[in-house]
């Protein structure tokens, strides 16, 4: 059965998006082992120099790195990546689950991801050009992954 971790930087603190998060977990659960792993942001100043982000971003890459199961695969969510449909976002975890048993979705905090930790990754993935909240791309991202699973499955959940 596949695990599927979802390694966030930063802390989920409003109830209402929490919840929903628990709500697509429990419903992951019939399909995969479904985790997500909060990580602590790097504290920074009200507007802080370029290189107090890049110090920021290189710690908590490492952080992510040692939360990354040997042997995951891992795709880094930012602006730049791929966009995907539904349905090829689908095929992609079906295809994913044929080479490994752990598939790792890479969330950063509010300055993004480190480059070196996106370059690593075997996909970089994004939703849209647009910035979302990272509480609710949490929920978003979940979602999808849900919808993935149900296509997969042959579910009327996905019209």
């Amino acid at each position: 059965m596949l695990t599927v971790k979802v390694i966030c930087v930063g802390k989920l603190k409003e109830r209402e998006y929490a919840e929903l998060c628990s709500e697509y977990l429990k419903r992951l659960s019939r399909f995969c082992r479904a985790e997500v792993v909060q990580l602590e942001e790097q504290r920074l100043p009200e507007r802080p120099s370029a290189a107090q982000i890049a110090e920021a971003l290189r710690r908590e890459s490492d952080a992510v790195r040692a939360a990354i199961p040997r042997g995951a695969c891992t795709v880094a969510l930012c602006v730049e990546g791929k966009g995907m449909t539904s349905e090829a976002f689908a095929a992609k975890l079906e295809a994913v689950a044929q080479t490994t048993d752990k598939l790792c979705f890479l969330v950063g905090g509010s300055h993004g991801l480190d480059e070196n930790l996106k370059r690593e990754a075997a996909l970089r993935l994004s939703f849209s050009q647009m910035t979302f909240p990272h509480h609710l791309f949490r929920v978003m991202l979940l979602e999808q992954i849900y919808r993935a699973f149900s296509i997969n499955s042959g579910s009327q959940y996905h019209k």
